[in-house]
């Protein structure tokens, strides 16, 4: 799906902290608005940058809505600030669901006190640990993983750069 010409801009690359973005304009974010159905939340978009697609999600933080431009979006966009880019956006409503590995689900299954910590964690917790078992590929850090992943949930050890659950 690519966006329509009525929701293509240019806008100059900025940053909070270390994080590239652009702010989107009023008369396309209306648009948005009318396709996702809503005007709150997070709105998954798609588009184009300077010519190259993506996928993204749109947020409003700190009263602004905020379209984030990562490296594979646009390379070395930490380094871009201040560069104008031209950019296409438009709701992106294909589902993008991650199922969680097989054996990430058997071993929660098989440990119910890491079942019921895993189930307590917030939505975005528990989104973060099943995208990255998701996306490991050689068996070995599968195994490896799941049960660091496990072992965080009990209390043991750390798992995705944190230490306490």
């Amino acid at each position: 799906m690519y966006p329509r010409r009525s929701t293509q801009f240019t806008a100059t690359l900025d940053r909070i902290g270390i994080n590239p973005f652009i702010y989107v304009p009023g008369k396309i974010l209306k648009i948005l608005f009318k396709q996702a159905r809503k005007d709150k939340g997070h709105i998954p978009v798609c588009g184009l940058v300077n010519g190259n697609p993506y996928r993204q999600t749109l947020v409003k933080y700190s009263g602004a809505w905020r379209l984030y431009i990562n490296t594979s979006m646009l390379k070395n966009s930490p380094k871009r600030i201040g560069e104008q880019i031209t950019i296409s956006v438009e709701y992106d409503p294909s589902d993008r669901t991650i199922k969680p590995h097989p054996e990430w689900t058997q071993s929660l299954r098989q440990n119910r006190d890491a079942k019921k910590v895993f189930d307590s964690l917030s939505p975005s917790r528990r989104k973060e640990i099943v995208r990255y078992i998701s996306s490991l590929k050689s068996q070995a850090s599968i195994n490896r993983n799941v049960a660091r992943a496990i072992n965080y949930l009990l209390g043991n050890g750390s798992f995705v750069g944190r230490n306490k659950v």
